[in-house]
């Protein structure tokens, strides 16, 4: 056998052993209630709904794989109607384990149409040392909807002695009302991480980090959060209808609690599973 079929062989073989998953998810305002109008689930990815009574509805997303590596890819596309009122989140903290090679990927779309609120507030992404993840979010706002949304990354784990020594982490955000961009953000550590995020001007010795992005956002609520007395360094700042409050954590651990705090001054409820 050539070394080029010996190569193409293991190719072959390592791309048939990555994970994949898909979740597209589709709620409507049906009498006063959020409903699912559609719900498509592929590969390793699953949406459960554990409160369907109340008026708005709660999504759980599980990956199935237990966590991503290289090569995995994930895409999650959630769209609500008029009105809709939804709350999106994790089963679990996200792990991305070591690569070996290529990225794992996540890409996220979230559509809200007028009226509808999302909730997008997943657990935690934790990165192992040596992992590679590559992740993309687009959100599209309709005229009158609104959003709260709150992504957390620790890199490596403090309560385990574990660091992510070496590794990428690349993060896309694009937010637009009406199809006009009013929001973008590209954050980007490969390398040396630990080395890195030591470093005063990166995160000082923090290894969390969270941003919270709400749209509309209004002046009470932002005095409140910048009342709030944190564990670890926040910053907030509000421009054009929107706010960014950026957070940073000696561990997870700390960073959960700011993040709490922060969303609890924005009138935002956590999901049940962050507290258990």
């Amino acid at each position: 056998m050539s070394v080029a079929v010996a190569q193409q062989r293991a190719n072959e073989i390592f791309a048939a052993n990555r994970a994949s998953g898909r979740i597209a998810l589709d709620a409507a305002a049906v009498g006063g209630r959020t409903r699912r109008t559609r719900v498509h689930e592929a590969g390793s990815l699953r949406v459960r709904f554990p409160n369907v009574t109340a008026e708005a509805l709660e999504a759980v997303i599980v990956n199935t794989g237990g966590g991503m590596t290289g090569g995995d890819r994930f895409a999650i596309e959630i769209a609500l109607g008029e009105g809709a009122r939804l709350t999106a989140g994790t089963a679990a903290a996200e792990k991305i384990y070591r690569s070996i090679g290529p990225d794992a990927e996540m890409t996220v779309r979230l559509d809200v149409a007028a009226g509808g609120r999302l909730a997008w507030l997943p657990q935690e992404t934790i990165l192992f040392d040596g992992a590679q993840l590559k992740r993309r979010i687009d959100i599209d706002l309709a005229q009158g909807a609104s959003l709260v949304m709150a992504e957390a990354v620790v890199f490596g784990r403090a309560a385990m002695d574990e660091a992510m020594n070496h590794g990428v982490f690349a993060d896309r955000w694009r937010l637009r009302r009406e199809g006009r961009l009013i929001f973008a953000d590209n954050a980007r550590l490969d390398g040396a991480i630990a080395e890195k995020l030591s470093a005063s001007a990166v995160a000082a010795g923090g290894i969390a980090m969270a941003s919270v992005l709400v749209a509309p956002a209004g002046e009470a609520k932002l005095s409140r959060v910048r009342a709030l007395d944190f564990v670890g360094e926040a910053g907030i700042s509000a421009w054009n209808g929107i706010a960014l409050a950026r957070l940073c954590g000696r561990d997870g651990a700390s960073l959960r609690h700011d993040l709490i705090a922060v969303l609890a001054a924005l009138g935002q409820d956590v999901p049940r599973l962050w507290l258990q």
